[in-house]
């Protein structure tokens, strides 16, 4: 049996806004496995494009005085360049605008329709009379009807991380004027995601990829599956059949988006898209955490609904922290991959190393410019780059070149072993294990020049010293083939300077431990530069200029009067237990003495605190907040914390629980 090719996406970057560090998190290690399997011998084809449409490329042209399609192409071309410079080489990049998509989405939907799994439901949607029209997703804001927190208008992105349908939020406001808007009656479109909860729950138990991807949806879909509206009512977007007023869901036509992609690339190469969507596949989506849900849930069913095949793995990443704090725009923590770092001279291959190899692909990737170059000094400059030059340099100096004979028995063992350590890590997702495989191997090489000391040897065995560095050269060629993946430009200098005038992606890793032909040698170059304190002083002071100004934007509250302050009962509490929330990342549940007595507390700090030590804590409770239920917990009251670290509030001396706050 002929195993199909594999085909790789990345998550759609959003046309509103240009590249920053939390894009390459999801980008870098795709490429990364993209490389590495054609050099294993799989067929890859590597698809990706923009995603221009939904609510915030609209509410970012109408700010930018342009038209929806005018900002989605600027930035569309801005990806694909930026991708090009940081060496994220997709086989097309398309738009999710252009004609291939709005074809394939609109089919798809025809498709559900006529299999019965799309019906229509008048709802109350929220209504701005001032700007006279429906305010869908991101033109509206509000208070999550889960957990009474400030939520946008598609998902409760403060507080329980809920997706909300139109009509969902309370107190509804138009984000455009700040008018409180108002509920009528609109016919919309539903997806009966619902019926596909026995699918899903097969589906996932066999589902390839990282744990977290599978983990995630299966909680959603043991715990409640709920209908999803696929209709938005905007201008920009696909239309939905049958319908001039109501565009498809961006949710809908984005991931449609990796189907029409794929049939624009095998138009373009004379082949049948249908080979890699219909039937069993081998479809691998790369994405962030943040959108796991739709991945693992929502498009699956989807495609399942639609006749075709569904996605054989789901990678998904951990998030992104700039200096310890959660990455954000609007507060100044983020790296912007131009801006910040390409356009300072800085090697992309260095940003790569650092994504890759800093932490597991799932787990939280922390950015410091002070850790950056701590690895980039002692990891790439002092380890890889020391070595490959000290081997060259010696190999040049005394041989002219290479020497002549064989690598020995046991440098061929070091090379294959690290050869299997890499395509297991690989093959298993473990991007950091598999570049430390690789680092480790220079390190020994490091280790054995150190050790043989081919510069002293050579004095009264040249022969030896040959023999020696002949050994050194097999292990630089290995770390050339088998570093490309994570850092293509240094991997193909090395290639060059040992005399080869060749594609380094031409040959398999597999040829790391074929011998290599005597010849002559150009001087090496130094492979990397270190980044100096210089250097790192104006890389931290731009970070930290950028969120100072941020913080010296003034929030937009209203005022308050006494009586407001005085309308909130807030007092002292004790933590008495503190227990995780199923299936959540963010709440714990707490039982606080607030002096008359013990509150249930649902709060979202547990990525910051272990409920164990929160027993016996003072705290800050606001007691009179509303009764709300929180992933089906009532919650009566709010713990009151500062900061992107949740650091809770407390008395600078011991009180009495329940000593009112005034």
């Amino acid at each position: 049996m002929i195993r199909k090719p594999i085909l790789v996406t990345c998550g759609l970057p959003y046309t509103n806004g240009p590249c920053h560090l939390g894009h390459l998190r999801t980008y870098v290690p795709a490429d990364f496995y993209v490389r590495y399997l054609r050099r294993a011998g799989e067929e890859v084809v590597f698809i990706c494009g923009s995603d221009n449409h939904g609510t915030p490329v609209v509410v970012s042209a109408e700010e930018a005085g342009v038209t929806p399609r005018s900002l989605a192409e600027k930035f569309h071309s801005h990806f694909f360049e930026t991708f090009k410079r940081v060496s994220v080489i997709f086989d097309h990049f398309g738009m999710t605008d252009d004609p291939a998509n709005h074809h394939r989405t609109r089919a798809i939907m025809q498709t559900l329709i006529d299999n019965g799994y799309i019906y229509s439901k008048i709802v109350h949607q929220s209504y701005c009379t001032k700007c006279n029209r429906f305010l869908p997703d991101r033109y509206v804001e509000g208070i999550c009807p889960h957990c009474n927190t400030p939520a946008r208008g598609d998902e409760c992105d403060q507080g329980c991380g809920r997706h909300l349908e139109p009509g969902e939020i309370k107190e509804p406001t138009c984000t455009v004027c700040g008018t409180r808007a108002e509920f009528r009656d609109q016919e919309h479109y539903f997806f009966k995601l619902s019926e596909f909860k026995d699918f899903l729950l097969s589906y996932l138990d066999t589902l390839d990829g990282t744990s977290n991807a599978r983990n995630y949806a299966l909680g959603w879909v043991t715990d409640e599956l709920h209908d999803w509206c696929v209709t938005r009512t905007l201008d920009w977007g696909v239309k939905f059949p049958g319908r001039e007023d109501l565009v498809v869901y961006v949710w809908v036509d984005a991931p449609v988006g990796y189907i029409a992609f794929t049939e624009e690339w095998a138009k373009k190469q004379g082949k049948d898209w249908k080979d890699y969507w219909c039937g069993d596949t081998r479809v691998t989506h790369f994405i962030g955490g943040d959108i796991i849900y739709h991945h693992g849930i929502f498009w699956p069913a989807l495609l399942k609904g639609a006749g075709y095949g569904t996605p054989h793995s789901i990678i998904a990443s951990g998030m992104v922290k700039v200096d310890d704090h959660k990455f954000s725009k609007s507060r100044g923590y983020v790296v912007w991959t131009n801006e910040d770092y390409l356009d300072k001279g800085l090697s992309p291959d260095y940003l790569r190393y650092y994504l890759l190899s800093y932490t597991n692909h799932t787990k939280e990737l922390n950015f410091s410019w002070k850790v950056f170059q701590e690895r980039v000094n002692n990891e790439l400059v002092n380890t890889l780059g020391n070595f490959v030059y000290r081997t060259l340099y010696f190999a040049h100096k005394e041989y002219g070149g290479i020497p002549e004979g064989e690598a020995d028995s046991r440098i061929i063992d070091e090379i294959n072993q690290c050869l299997a350590t890499v395509d297991s890590a690989v093959r298993q997702y473990e991007f950091k294990n598999a570049v430390d495989a690789m680092m480790g191997l220079a390190a020994f090489g490091n280790n054995y020049i150190q050790t043989n000391a081919p510069w002293k040897l050579i004095k009264t065995d040249r022969d030896g010293a040959r023999k020696v560095i002949r050994n050194c050269l097999q292990i630089v060629k290995a770390l050339a083939l088998i570093i490309e993946p994570v850092m293509p430009g240094k991997a193909g200098l090395i290639w060059a300077m040992l005399g080869n005038r060749d594609n380094l992606s031409d040959h398999p890793v597999s040829d790391s431990v074929l011998g290599l032909a005597p010849g002559t040698l150009d001087p090496p170059k130094i492979l990397f530069e270190k980044i100096d304190d210089t250097q790192l002083s104006e890389l931290e002071t731009l970070l930290a200029a950028r969120v100072l100004a941020a913080g010296t934007i003034p929030e937009k509250k209203p005022e308050i009067t006494i009586d407001d302050f005085s309308a909130m009962d807030i007092r002292t509490g004790i933590i008495i237990s503190a227990e995780k929330v199923p299936k959540s990342s963010k709440l714990l549940k707490l039982q606080v003495d607030i002096g008359t007595g013990t509150r249930q507390i649902v709060s979202g700090i547990s990525q910051f605190y272990n409920p164990a030590e929160l027993i016996g804590k003072s705290v800050v409770v606001l007691v009179n907040l509303k009764p709300a239920k929180i992933f089906g917990i009532e919650s009566r009251g709010m713990i009151l914390a500062a900061g992107d670290h949740a650091s809770l509030l407390k008395p600078e001396t011991p009180i009495e629980p329940g000593t009112k706050i005034r």
